[in-house]
């Protein structure tokens, strides 16, 4: 059986990101630890197992930003 890892351009896809924004958070250490290297350091390829994204994703903190100001 084939296991199939999504690079970071899956993941953004998955996440409903823009691949820049992937990259900068896989850079920050802000996605799970990769599942799967492939290729030699420094141009080696990360990939993530769907499940890994997804469950990452349910438990990840809403979006950041500046609370909406109140009327009153």
């Amino acid at each position: 059986m084939t296991i199939r890892y999504l690079s970071l351009n899956g993941v953004a896809q998955r996440l409903g990101i823009s691949p820049h924004t992937a990259k900068k958070y896989a850079d920050e250490g802000r996605l799970p630890v990769h599942d799967a290297e492939i290729g030699d350091a420094p141009r080696n390829t990360r990939g993530w197992l769907p499940e890994t994204i997804d469950a990452w994703n349910a438990t990840r903190p809403g979006r950041g930003g500046r609370p909406k100001k109140s009327d009153s």
